[in-house]
């Protein structure tokens, strides 16, 4: 059986041919105005995943297709059952005295002004290739670098350097997978961006260690034009 194309909905095949509706390829099914998802990233929960609005909800339940604010993925990453994105639109104020946000209950539609709400929020970014654990939440505006692995239940905030490893809460970066000097290379290379064939092909560089054999493949094909 080829490699499932990234539009399809249910990428993965039981043993009996049926569909598994519990992992879906993210940008085959959202149609989220504030969401972006790259190729081939997919989210798996306990549950048939069937309907748009549920999954988002789910995966970043205060981003309102109203919001200000957005919510970036990029490909291959690989999202796990009760992970929560939870973006800019969740704040709440707590610059002053009272968090409280009265104007979001108030039916007056003469209201002069709404000052307990907090002003638009930044923009949260996951990279490539990041692995998600169980139960993480990602805080608003993260942004997580390329090859990250976040462990389950972290709570995880801020800029996180590309191919850390984070766990914890308040999450914390435990090792590096890589040196910086091996992250950019790696970052360079960008086998996320290979056509799908090429990357199945080189499916054992990629999962493998050995940089050296990774960075000449990527640097053949980059001189085939391919």
């Amino acid at each position: 059986m080829p490699f499932p194309l990234p539009d399809e909905t249910h990428p993965v095949r039981l043993a009996d041919g049926a569909r598994h509706d519990g992992t879906v390829f993210l940008s085959a099914i959202l149609d989220h105005p504030r969401i972006t998802v790259g190729d081939y990233t997919y989210m798996s929960r306990h549950a048939p995943m069937t309907e748009a609005s549920s999954i988002a909800a789910a995966l970043a339940p205060y981003l309102y297709p109203f919001s200000p604010e957005r919510l970036t993925i990029g490909k291959f990453c690989q999202i796990a059952h009760g992970v929560q994105i939870i973006t800019a639109s969740a704040n709440h104020r707590r610059d002053g005295l009272s968090t409280f946000p009265f104007a979001i209950f108030d039916r007056d539609p003469d209201r002069p002004e709404r000052p307990s709400l907090p002003g638009p929020g930044p923009d949260t970014i996951i990279g490539h290739d990041v692995w998600i654990g169980t139960g993480a939440m990602i805080l608003p505006g993260a942004e997580i670098g390329d090859g990250v692995i976040i462990g389950a239940g972290a709570v995880v905030g801020g800029h996180i350097a590309p191919y850390s490893v984070v766990a914890g809460n308040p999450g914390q970066i435990i090792r590096a997978r890589l040196t910086p000097q091996e992250a950019a290379r790696l970052q360079a290379i960008a086998w996320w961006d290979w056509p799908i064939e090429l990357i199945v092909e080189h499916e054992a560089l990629i999962c493998g260690a050995d940089i050296d054999a990774l960075e000449a493949v990527g640097l053949e094909i980059e001189a085939a034009g391919r």
